[in-house]
């Protein structure tokens, strides 16, 4: 298929004309540097075989035809370098034409709040996602665009959910082993392992970098309460801009400390609450109020601060933005901890009630995801 209508050279750029009547101008160091011939490219693995400090600074485009086939061919001098590039490659990958690739960001999220899901939290059974590459796609697709996915009808069985991340990527050990249990316990190190109420929080702020998925398998309810509750963080941070961007401001550009300390641990991290991409999007939000540390700002910022962290607090904890559920024995909740903040209602002392959870991190799933869908 015949893609460009003509080429012309203007200085050091190549000026594409396509058939569609758009227009792509394209440095002569960029097509250099993006060479795709054998002697620039390894053919097995696609990696580059030079440096940009091999280019060279008087590089110019001497020539510029298209054979045969329709490729563009183009000569650099000095060095006498010649580069064939396919018209469809050149489309794709012409950076007039094409954003950055992005699977973190705002931009490309399905944003939710509590009447999204009138009809109830959307689920998956285990056998479809455990036998299926459909049910596998299923699992993942909705982890990237809605930042969470339940599971149902797993088996109940202590560990399942380490087999539930081999299938889908790597299990993040941290301090608190490969899995943790979720279960009221005597002088616990952490409130999670009480029958307490927790409020709106992402995990493990407190570690940097932070495991960016975290899933939570029901083993046994038979409590009164403890129900799970989500919120999306990114559409909480675009209602915070919404209604203040000098708040949505401050939260992305004062970084402050949060800490987790037992007997054993002393974790540190320094960090923003809304952390921004060069687009200005949102691609990670922090909130856990149990686990900041001191925070020491500039008397000159302290006030303007706490005005922004309370409106943040204030739009989290808001009940339109939350969906409120029961995680039931066999269900295994897994959720973008970048994005998504959870919370539960505190629980009666009487019955059982035990979760297992363990982390994994995106780029695993990610990557699964784009070998499946390259492979549809």
């Amino acid at each position: 298929m015949k893609l460009i209508k003509k080429l012309t050279l203007e200085n050091d750029d190549l000026i594409i004309v396509w058939q569609d009547g758009k227009q792509s101008q394209l440095f002569s160091h960029w097509l250099r540097d993006h060479c795709q011939m054998p002697v620039s490219r390894n053919e097995n693995n696609g990696q580059r075989l030079f440096s940009i400090i091999d280019i060279r600074k008087d590089l110019y485009i001497e020539e510029v035809t298209q054979d045969s086939e329709g490729n563009v061919c183009i000569l650099f001098q000095p060095e006498n370098h010649l580069s064939v590039f396919s018209q469809d490659w050149l489309r794709k990958n012409c950076y007039d034409l094409n954003n950055h690739f992005d699977d973190r960001s705002e931009k490309n999220k399905k944003l939710w709040q509590k009447n999204t899901f009138n009809d109830g939290v959307p689920k998956i059974s285990y056998n479809y996602f455990h036998q299926n590459i459909e049910g596998k796609l299923q699992v993942l697709c909705s982890i990237r665009d809605m930042g969470f996915c339940i599971i149902k009808d797993a088996p109940t069985k202590e560990g399942q959910v380490l087999a539930v991340i081999k299938e889908l990527g790597f299990t993040r050990e941290t301090n608190y082993g490969k899995l943790f249990e979720v279960r009221t316990e005597v002088n616990p190190n952490n409130l999670a392992y009480t029958n307490m109420g927790l409020g709106s929080h992402t995990d493990n702020p407190y570690r940097d970098p932070v495991p960016t998925v975290q899933l939570l398998h029901c083993l046994e309810s038979s409590t009164e309460g403890g129900d799970s509750v989500l919120v999306d963080g990114f559409n909480a941070a675009k209602i915070l801009r919404q209604e203040s961007s000098d708040n949505f401001l401050t939260l992305t550009k004062n970084w402050i400390n949060f800490r987790f300390k037992d007997e054993e641990t002393d974790l540190r991290s320094r960090v923003p609450m809304i952390e921004v991409n060069d687009n200005n999007e949102v691609i990670k939000v922090r909130y856990n109020n149990r686990s900041i540390d001191t925070i020491n700002l500039p008397a000159v910022k302290i006030r303007s601060f706490y005005s922004a962290y309370r409106h943040w607090g204030e739009v989290i904890e808001r009940d339109q933005l939350k969906i409120t559920f029961q995680l039931l024995p066999g269900e295994i909740i897994l959720f973008d901890n970048t994005r998504v903040m959870h919370a539960r209602t505190a629980f009666s002392k009487k019955g059982k009630r035990h979760l297992q959870g363990a982390y994994a991190d995106l780029d695993g799933l990610y990557s699964l995801l784009n070998i499946l869908q390259s492979k549809q």
